[in-house]
């Protein structure tokens, strides 16, 4: 299998591409495994945390099977692009957290992969770029779109429109990325101690608060805040939400169930 799924007892799915002797390039056979493992984890009520990275410790994902591409004509080229885009977005509209867990390079469509995610924590040694101009081609599986909404628009013309390869510390300035690890180790650490402040959050607010960040960004505002009113709406029913009361009144932590 060159895409693995692990569940932990914190309520992490870990989503691994394992390919590190082609620096976890996107392949059809991975592209399709990871719109599987997506599927699985969407229907796991025990997931609060998707954690998306690479095998090894050299790249996160290298972006396209390029070897794989060359032999592509026309037509296919352009379903794996309906592929691509199929997946990743996918990822962005799951109804749980996710984090692109960045363990090395992470180019073209491997830096797409990490902007569908809504957190990014990298290791110090990771170096990350839309290089595709370079390549005679452009992003086309999102970074046109993310990466402006992420960094604003002068920002990602620097990198989308130039090809430039960035290391972890300028992306972390920049709001590329969240936090800067040194090692593989402190990454998974990291990923931790996101699962652990997400379990004081209740599942379902987390999931249509992601909701209406996500349907309000392009919105007027008068459209995104009705938006926000009808994710609030669903959340007043909730057993968590008489749940979050009982335990403030009561001054302990709240046992959150996801119903």
């Amino acid at each position: 299998m060159s895409v693995t799924v692990t569940s932990t007892a914190n309520g992490v799915a870990w989503i691994t591409i394992d390919r590190p002797d082609v620096m976890n390039a996107l392949s059809g056979e991975v592209l399709h495994l990871l719109e599987d493992a997506l599927a699985v984890v969407a229907s796991d009520a025990n997931v609060r945390l998707v954690a998306v990275t690479g095998a090894g410790d050299r790249a996160f994902s290298a972006g396209a099977d390029l070897k794989e591409r060359r032999g592509m004509d026309a037509a296919q080229t352009r379903e794996r692009i309906v592929l691509i885009n199929r997946t990743f977005d996918a990822l962005a509209a799951l109804p749980r957290a996710t984090v692109a867990a960045v363990n090395g390079i992470a180019f073209g469509g491997g830096l797409e992969l990490a902007l569908a995610c809504d957190f990014r924590i990298a290791v110090a040694s990771a170096q990350l770029g839309l290089t595709e101009v370079r390549l005679g081609i452009m992003p086309g599986a999102g970074g046109t779109q993310r990466l402006p909404r992420l960094i604003g628009a002068a920002r990602a013309k620097e990198m989308i429109l130039l090809g430039r390869r960035i290391d972890a510390e300028r992306a972390r300035q920049i709001g590329l990325v969240g936090q800067v690890v040194p090692d593989r180790a402190a990454l998974r650490a990291a990923v931790d101690a996101l699962a652990e402040e997400l379990a004081g959050c209740a599942p379902i607010s987390v999931a249509k608060a992601k909701e209406a960040i996500d349907r309000g960004l392009d919105a007027e505002l008068a459209a995104g805040l009705a938006v926000e009113r009808e994710c609030y709406q669903a959340t007043l029913a909730t057993e968590d939400r008489n749940e979050g009361l009982r335990a403030f009144a009561e001054k302990r932590p709240p046992r959150y169930q996801g119903k």
